[in-house]
């Protein structure tokens, strides 16, 4: 056995590592630096492994595999980090993966004012400066019936803006069993404070009442606040507060009420047989004075908060020096126009909003989908996975629709010789990763969030893994690290 010191000596130059012909192939496509770099960055890793070991095997320090240890090396340092995923979790908006998935028309709207100028800011019929949320308060407006609207960068900052314009150093009143967690340990009471706004906590975890409120105003109180607890409920023995009451409450006493509906819902869901989820169009009918929600939860656009009210309360808002911190960029805009658009027709909007087709998809057509992924693993692999179709259930995510367990179809697999931690841990290490939910030592692709094309991705990528490689999609095992 070879000592540590005789290991080392063996240990190539790094100069006589980039002349390997393996090695020279990489200058055609990156930097020598980065080459060069990732030489002296592996071979201080093996010299720091051999030092650390106390019986190191000269077998996992020979040239050619370190050579290979380089060539990953330079992949991981070239290749993206933010890059496409294939989810097949079954959570429709997965805030680990994106959230909401854009529709087309959204798309193409960034690509086109990607690539060129734009008059974000320009009214073309006088020439003069504009407004970048004139593209879009019309379309909000007639969407949710209130007189004016504007859009942030997410709904954190969108409910930060609204509390510090209306409420900076005096009383917001809201319900103890609203002081929830957004996400991120972002917490409402946190925002508020960071808005200058002065917390006055009302009723009981499980019951707050109207007189509550009535009790908690005073003359230091600037709004009442009702934040709609969409990322979790609380059953038995409970009571809260509606909209219109407290609408009534604050034209009573002459106080602005502000409502956080969360999610951004803009389609009444208890048609498609869903729990009901409140509507910006409910909020403003019902008296509130200004609604915030998330551009990129159910309302299947862009991650960007929306803010639509009163046309005096939003005009305030504009002017606060915070709203130009907050502002949205040319991308964000456009999606959110194109977006906006689509939900004049709604079923167009179903059709073709990816967040709303998924959610409102049918369970035959679920179980066509499954049928498919199942055939085209079978083509590509022949008998060697073991394939059921089985009942199960997506879930919605991204704090929305928490109670709402949608029933679906599950393509359920597992490979011989390969467990199923093995196989999932391979499956997101491809390129593009795929992501599954494990279950019962099987491994479950939900078709709910599986987009045109992902299913012959699935299979290659399983094709990949199980050693078929005269049949792999053309897509290698990803080298680089994700942070996964």
């Amino acid at each position: 056995m070879d000592t540590k010191n005789s290991l080392l000596r063996k240990l190539p130059a790094i100069s006589s590592i980039l002349e390997e012909e393996q090695i020279n192939r990489l200058r055609e496509f990156h930097p020598y630096s980065i080459i060069s770099e990732a030489a002296s960055e592996v071979v201080q890793a093996v010299r720091e492994r051999i030092l650390e070991n106390k019986k190191p095997d000269p077998v996992n320090f020979d040239l050619q595999t370190i050579i290979g240890m380089v060539v990953k090396r330079v992949r991981e340092k070239t290749s993206p980090s933010l890059c496409k995923v294939v989810n097949g979790t079954g959570i429709v908006l997965h805030t680990n993966l994106g959230r909401a998935v854009l529709a087309r028309e959204a798309v193409d709207a960034i690509n086109e004012v990607a690539g060129s100028y734009s008059n974000l800011e320009v009214n073309l019929e006088t020439g003069e400066r504009g407004t970048r949320y004139s593209h879009i308060e019309e379309l909000l407006c007639r969407l949710t019936g209130a007189e004016a609207g504007l859009v942030v960068n997410n709904n954190a900052a969108a409910v930060l803006l609204v509390l510090s314009t209306m409420a900076r150093g005096r009383e917001v009143i809201v319900s103890r069993g609203q002081l929830v967690e957004i996400g991120g340990s972002f917490r409402i009471p946190d925002v508020m404070a960071q808005s200058g706004a002065v917390l006055k906590e009302v009723g009981t975890t499980n019951k707050t009442h109207l007189w509550d409120y009535e009790r908690a105003v005073s003359e230091e109180t600037a709004l009442l606040l009702k934040v709609h607890t969409s990322n979790y409920k609380i059953i038995g023995f409970t009571s809260e507060v509606s909209v219109e009451d407290l609408a009534a409450l604050g034209r009573k006493r002459s106080l602005p009420v502000f409502e956080d509906i969360g999610s951004g819902v803009l389609v009444d869901f208890t048609k498609y047989g869903l729990n009901h989820e409140p509507t910006v169009r409910e909020s403003i009918e019902a008296g509130v004075d200004v609604v915030t929600c998330s551009g990129d939860k159910l309302f299947g656009g862009p991650q960007a908060g929306i803010i639509a009210g009163r046309k005096d309360i939003i005009e305030r808002i504009k002017k606060n020096p915070l709203t130009r911190a907050l502002r949205i960029d040319k991308f964000t805009l456009a999606a959110m126009e194109a977006t906006l658009r689509i939900y004049f027709d709604e079923e167009k909007a179903v059709r073709e909003i990816p967040t709303l087709r998924m959610i409102t998809m049918p369970l035959s057509e679920l179980r066509t989908r499954a049928e498919k992924l199942a055939a085209v693993i079978r083509q590509r692999l022949g008998d060697a996975p073991d394939i059921e179709i089985i009942q199960g259930f997506s879930q919605v995510g991204g704090g929305s629709l928490p109670e709402e367990n949608i029933p679906t179809f599950h393509v359920a697999l597992s490979l011989p010789e390969i467990s199923v931690s093995s196989l999932e841990q391979q499956l997101r290490t491809q390129e593009p990763p795929v992501l599954a939910r494990i279950q019962k030592d099987r491994l479950l692709f939900d078709p709910r969030t599986l987009l045109d094309g992902d299913e012959a991705l699935i299979a290659g990528h399983l094709a990949a893994i199980a050693g078929h490689p005269d049949k792999m999609s053309g897509h290698p095992a990803k080298t680089a690290g994700r942070g996964d």
